[in-house]
């Protein structure tokens, strides 16, 4: 899959293009690509970073990076996608010229979006708007109860299994594998300090099963309140893994949540909770 940023990067060809913003690419997202890769064009995607409402001032935390929406876009069968980096000035083009602009240069015949989808400055633009300067707009219906927004929330909530059903996948947390103070490994458990963008959904603080790299992880996230910390971290330990993360990028399933973060009365406590941690990872059933 070619991604590009500015419409002539990509060679002019007849398209069908999904349109959106894509984040977390969930079931009634895959529906509005599956449309485009249906239609009788080379299927394309656009999607918009950062968030358009971010930009308008609304705080919308993310289910997925770019990076990562990106590969899920690939993985879902799209050809191409055009990024379209979303400020101040795209934020206010009419929706005339976001066609003329954006969709029109590289070959845009056909538009897939779901129903009520609106773009343009004050979202004035919608499908009608496309199909009147010409374009074969065919609008997906909504598949109920999906949506990003709720997404949001249940994972916020940490109910990540009704989370994984509207997404079509176990929701995952990722970033670079960052130092830290090592006491996992001291205490026999090393784990992977991933570095979680502020801009992310987080679950609430606890200890979760999930996965990663190809295995089970009991995951951690919280502020380590055993040992005093104030700063959230998010911390895998991979099991039966014996390898070198730093400065990767890794991505970790969450599958369920086993328990709340707690201290302990000693160390000795500390170990035996964790190791029923992992004995619980290892029982653990995927979500999807």
């Amino acid at each position: 899959m070619r991604v590009a940023h500015s419409p002539d990067e990509l060679p002019y060809r007849e398209r069908a293009v999904a349109i959106g913003t894509f984040d977390g690419v969930h079931l009634g997202h895959r529906r509005v690509l599956d449309a485009a890769i249906a239609a009788p064009a080379a299927a394309a995607a656009v999607t918009f970073d950062p968030h358009p409402r971010m930009v308008l001032g609304t705080s919308t935390p993310l289910l997925t990076t770019l990076e990562r929406r990106l590969e899920l876009l690939a993985a879902a069968g799209v050809e191409d996608v055009l990024v379209v980096r979303c400020d101040a000035a795209v934020a206010t083009l009419r929706a005339r010229d976001v066609v003329e602009t954006v969709l029109v240069p590289f070959g845009t015949r056909i538009v897939t979006a779901g129903v009520g989808f609106r773009f343009g400055a004050d979202g004035a633009g919608d499908l009608d708007t496309i199909a009147r300067l010409g374009l074969d707009v065919r609008p997906v219906p909504l598949v109920e109860g999906v949506s990003s927004a709720r997404i949001r929330e249940l994972v916020a909530a940490g109910e990540l299994r009704p989370a994984a059903r509207l997404l079509g996948r176990p929701f995952e947390v990722e970033g670079l594998v960052e130092g830290g103070d090592r006491r996992g490994r001291l205490l026999g458990f090393p784990t992977a300090n991933v570095g979680v963008a502020d801009r992310m959904v987080v679950p609430p603080y606890g200890v979760y099963a999930g996965a990663a790299r190809g295995h089970r992880a009991a995951v951690s996230i919280g502020v380590n309140p055993h040992f005093g910390g104030n700063e959230r971290r998010v911390e895998a330990f991979l099991l039966d893994y014996d390898g070198d993360l730093y400065g990767e990028r890794l991505v970790v399933e969450l599958w369920e949540r086993l328990r709340d973060e707690r201290a302990f009365a000693d160390e000795h406590a500390l170990v035996e909770q964790i190791a029923s941690d992992v004995a619980a990872t290892r029982e653990a059933e995927p979500p999807v």
